[in-house]
């Protein structure tokens, strides 16, 4: 299993660069929100 941490970019540019990056690996993904408490 590999995670990636990103951060300092709104949600929707990290889940597009989590889409492309899955496309170009061909893996499977999850994306995976921690809630600030």
């Amino acid at each position: 299993r590999i995670m990636f941490e990103i951060d300092g970019v709104n949600e929707e540019t990290a889940r597009e660069a989590l889409r492309l990056g899955a496309a170009k690996l061909s893996v499977k993904t999850r994306f995976v929100q921690r809630i600030a408490e």
